[in-house]
């Protein structure tokens, strides 16, 4: 898969994916969910990143395994108060995602939504027909977010989470990744300098 960040050839970028947990708030230590808004923390310099993103005309996409739900730990509608919180906060501070889309199942549980499997970008294809696989990129912090990405044809950033937090399958997904970041800003940052010089 090409260099997501390359402008030789390269198609101008119209949506940036992004994982939830460890990538927009605060991953809590492996095996340990976020059921609610006390747990919920938003990562240092996110709503930057993401104004940036809305201020060059970029769609934002949050796309979010919530295998949680399925183990009853908390409900949809949890996950959607944390989000429409996070809306809130967002727009103190100039910034907006564009879409949510969350799988509720848990592993082995039967659905297309489950990444890395393709539902969640399909559902967002389909509120957004203009999205594509050659247009998008995968902002993630785990194995299935990277498999997720590649499944799909779509380029690959990692995001380093702290390492006390880090998913064991963390050293694979660092090897499948396009690119690695310490922050989503730092990624975003990179992100748009390449758009500035494609459309020089």
């Amino acid at each position: 898969m090409s260099n997501p960040l390359s402008t030789a050839s390269a198609p101008r970028l119209t949506t940036i994916f992004i994982d939830r947990d460890g990538v927009v708030n605060e991953k809590l230590p492996e095996g340990q969910f976020v059921r609610s808004l006390a747990d919920f923390k938003l990562l240092d310099g996110v709503p930057e990143a993401i104004a940036r993103l809305n201020q060059t005309g970029l769609r934002v996409v949050v796309v979010s395994n919530q295998s949680g739900i399925a183990q009853g730990l908390y409900t949809a509608a949890d996950v959607l108060a944390i989000h429409n919180t996070l809306k809130k906060t967002l727009a103190g501070h100039g910034a907006r995602i564009d879409g949510f889309y969350f799988c509720p199942h848990g592993k082995g549980g039967g659905c297309n939504c489950r990444k890395p499997l393709p539902g969640l970008f399909e559902q967002a294809a389909a509120q957004f027909p203009s999205i594509t696989t050659a247009t998008s990129v995968m902002i993630g912090d785990s194995l299935v977010d990277m498999e997720f990405g590649r499944r799909l044809g779509i380029a690959t950033l990692f995001i380093e989470v702290d390492p006390e937090r880090q998913s064991p399958t963390a050293a694979s997904a660092r090897q499948l990744a396009n690119l690695r970041f310490p922050s989503l800003l730092e990624a975003v940052k990179a992100l748009l300098d390449r758009c500035s010089e494609t459309s020089a």
